[in-house]
């Protein structure tokens, strides 16, 4: 019938309905069913776009869940199984995410800070709580150690240093970067690490005291005590570093440069921080608190009297 339609216009839809018998109404449903699955496609085409323009921002990170996090920001309200099936079809896929070797190095003579922790990563505001660790990144010039400091509570890089050794001198550096970038309030931070002798050294645990930083650690030899750290290398390792050779230290710092601060920081989207970034989750955290504060009238000026 369609086809009798269609290649004899001019005999009109509603004689060849009215011979055959058909009402007008199916006619036209049928018609609009066919042409429904072309609608679709073209979205799906137009969303896959999208969903790819998302994936090469992330640098080939995102997964479906992140995909559709991003997309529900942009007020793109579609399914997760249909992301999943449109990334899938268009041979897309996010980062899984590997484990990391440790570098912890003890000095058995050392005095040991306690763990004031106990495994809870949790803080209730911005720089109460700070995790810190070390790890290593091959090149061909020589090994390059890194050495982060992160927020318990937005789960923010607060800083971040590189040098060709993993001496004391390396970890305090990161650690006045962080000083001189964050506001800190003696006696409210907690700055947690493992036993490694950068942590244990006098140049380290005195510079902790003379800032009012209380030293925390975890356990012997137990990577759970400093998980969140230890997620860090996982993230690092498997989002920036793996399949990559560098040629040389600098290469290898700029490579964490464009990770760290152009995209882990302000973009990469966390499902613990309600799919916000690090650096929106301590913004919105700072919009809600000055909110939250009173509003403080003036004083009312007394009349004058004449």
């Amino acid at each position: 019938m369609r086809a009798l339609i269609d290649e004899h216009p001019h005999l009109g839809v509603e004689p060849v309905l009215r011979e055959l018998n058909i009402p007008s109404s199916t006619y036209y449903r049928w018609r609009q069913a066919e042409k429904e699955p072309c609608e679709r496609r073209r979205q799906d085409v137009e969303l896959t776009s999208r969903i790819r323009q998302v994936h090469e921002e992330s640098g080939g990170i995102y997964g479906s869940p992140r995909v559709h996090a991003v997309l529900r920001r942009e007020g793109i309200h579609v399914g997760r199984k249909r992301i999943e099936r449109l990334m899938r079809q268009a041979g897309l896929a996010g980062i899984s995410p590997r484990g990391s070797k440790g570098f912890t190095r003890r000095d058995l003579d050392a005095d040991l800070a306690p763990d004031l922790v106990q495994r809870d990563f949790t803080a209730p505001a911005p720089n109460r709580l700070w995790v810190t660790d070390l790890t290593v990144i091959p090149t061909r010039e020589g090994p390059l150690w890194l050495s982060a400091i992160r927020d318990a509570f937005s789960r923010r890089v607060v800083a971040w240093e590189t040098s060709a050794h993993a001496d004391a001198d390396l970890v305090l550096s990161s650690l006045e970067y962080a000083l001189a970038s964050r506001e800190v309030a003696p006696g409210e931070l907690v700055h947690h690490a493992d036993h490694g002798t950068q942590y244990t050294s006098i140049k380290l645990t005195t510079r902790l005291v003379r800032a009012g930083i209380q030293a925390s650690m975890g356990s012997v030899g137990d990577s759970f005590d400093n998980a969140l750290a230890e997620n860090l290398w996982i993230l690092v390792k498997t989002e920036c570093i793996r399949g990559r050779t560098f040629a040389t230290r600098a290469e290898a710092n700029l490579a964490l440069f464009e990770y760290i601060d152009g995209f882990y920081n302000p973009r990469r989207i966390q499902k613990r921080l309600g799919y916000l970034s690090p650096i929106e989750f301590e913004e919105k955290h700072y919009a809600d608190q000055a909110a939250a504060e009173p509003v403080k009238l003036k004083p009312r000026q007394p009349a004058l009297t004449s």
